[in-house]
């Protein structure tokens, strides 16, 4: 996993920015803008840490488990894992937010919401005439596995 690595001076319980709430198929620039319709709605509310940047230049991508949250809520939510995530080459972690710890079936949805993820990311930015470097799901960077309990 050395070629994500794990964000510098990520607090134990950031302050995150809700983007894209739980079902919405709406996926939001850190600019507020619209950056694409998702056929699927995300099954978790998505959005970002203010003032932290990932590897791709955007503010650090925050994923929040647990009920709907409302665009533009601002929350205290613990870290619960980090997933490694490349887009277009450059390294975008994940930061999973939680108020219980995983469950096995929070890892194993995790991991499959970002292959497909990436997956729909490949055809966007060959849509957009993009040539980029990889765009993949890469694993779990803080110790959360994808094996069992």
């Amino acid at each position: 996993m050395s070629e994500i690595p794990f964000p510098a001076g990520l607090p134990n319980e950031p302050e995150v920015l809700i983007e894209s709430p739980r079902g919405s198929v709406v996926k939001r620039r850190a600019d507020g803008g619209v950056d694409f319709i998702s056929p699927l709605p995300c099954p978790y509310n998505y959005g970002c840490i203010p003032g932290m940047d990932s590897g791709d230049g955007d503010p650090l991508d925050v994923v929040v488990l647990g009920p709907r949250l409302r665009r533009g809520a601002r929350v205290r939510v613990p870290v619960v894992g980090v997933i490694g995530f490349l887009d277009a080459g450059c390294a975008d972690p994940k930061v999973i937010c939680s108020p219980r710890p995983l469950s096995r079936a929070d890892r194993v949805g995790l991991a499959a919401f970002f292959h497909v993820y990436a997956f729909f990311k490949r055809g966007l930015h060959r849509a957009r005439g993009r040539q980029t470097g990889a765009t993949r799901y890469v694993g779990w960077l803080s110790g959360v596995t994808d094996g069992p309990a």
